[in-house]
């Protein structure tokens, strides 16, 4: 999916300035946004936030639904980063300049590599009812330069405990591993609980982590969390204990804290802001990108630039227990 904003924020992210060095609790408002004018598709962003930008190498989480709703989204450019998406409802038809073309349903994988450059396009059923979320991952420096690629994963390991299960998406949770390639260390699951359950799920002390419910509600390490804010858990964690009183759909993030800075604007994810500027003049031009085959549109145009470059953000408040940044070494 397409950030659509027509003014979308530049944002600096990654290094370790906020990352929790022991395990907390804290909750992270999203924010709304309409995706495709005024009568488009609304979801809820809480990657980046204010408070705190990535999870691991996770740099962008959109929830949206459920609610009948059509998706359309034009051919669109990405760059320096991997797309997951996953429903909970409904269908959605993914095209791109590869020449994938997968449909992907509830319960199934698509992951898309961009590496240099991809550009691709997604639609639904028109006003039928979705729900799911779009997720980015942000590729590292080794890496983000490999040839794009697409995958479909129809079916993915899980793990599973008296009433949950826990549906891996990438990485590894409790020795179940995802066949979805991955670029750093990291994970997401999803954890679908049953009224009255409670589920022990083994966690990595040296992974940040985060949840997101989905539908329902939960305790998730003590704390309530409905659908709309992110729960930021921290490090140090060996386990977490999710339990819900009615069903419930939790999405579990984390990974090794992302040291690398970053740069997110719009659809790409660069090192610095002249980096943005080259990949927005590349797709404005037409070039590097592909071309997406079939009855997609026309390619959606770049928003215009910040009239000032991004400079560099201090933290929005000291924090105990964070991490100082580090320097880079020369």
């Amino acid at each position: 999916m397409s950030n659509l904003e027509r003014n979308p924020r530049e944002a600096e992210c990654g290094g370790l300035a906020d990352v929790a060095t022991e395990p907390v609790n804290e909750l992270l408002a999203g924010r709304d946004v309409v995706l495709g004018g005024p009568r488009g598709m609304r979801v809820t962003r809480t990657l980046p936030n204010r408070e705190i930008r990535m999870v691991g190498a996770w740099c962008f989480v959109d929830h949206y639904g459920p609610e009948a709703a059509t998706m359309r989204v034009p051919p669109h450019p990405h760059s320096g980063l991997q797309t997951v998406s996953w429903l909970v409802e409904g269908e959605v038809l993914h095209r791109d300049s590869l020449g994938s073309e997968q449909p992907i349903r509830p319960g199934q994988l698509n992951l898309m590599t961009s590496g240099r450059a991809v550009s691709h396009a997604e639609e639904s059923p028109r006003d039928a009812e979705l729900h799911g979320v779009q997720l980015w991952v942000a590729l590292p420096d080794a890496h983000r330069w490999v040839e794009p690629r697409f995958a479909h994963h129809p079916a993915l390991p899980s793990l599973a405990g008296p009433g949950f299960t826990a549906t891996v998406l990438v990485g590894e949770l409790g020795g179940a591993v995802s066949p979805a390639r991955t670029y750093s260390p990291l994970v997401g699951a999803e954890v679908s609980l049953e009224a009255g359950a409670e589920a022990r799920i083994p966690l990595r002390p040296d992974f940040e982590y985060a949840a997101l419910t989905l539908s329902g509600a939960a305790q998730v390490g003590g704390t309530g969390l409905a659908p709309g804010p992110l729960l930021y858990l921290g490090t140090g964690r060996p386990g977490l204990v999710l339990r819900a009183g009615g069903p419930a759909r939790v999405l579990l993030l984390g990974g090794e804290p992302f040291e690398e800075r970053i740069v997110m604007w719009w659809n790409f994810v660069g090192r610095d802001h002249d980096e943005i500027v080259e990949f927005r003049r590349e797709w404005t031009g037409g070039g590097g990108f592909g071309t997406v085959p079939g009855p997609v549109g026309a390619p959606l145009p770049a928003p215009e630039l910040p009239g000032v470059p991004l400079r560099a953000r201090g933290r929005r408040r000291e924090t105990p227990g964070r991490i100082p940044p580090r320097r880079r070494r020369g």
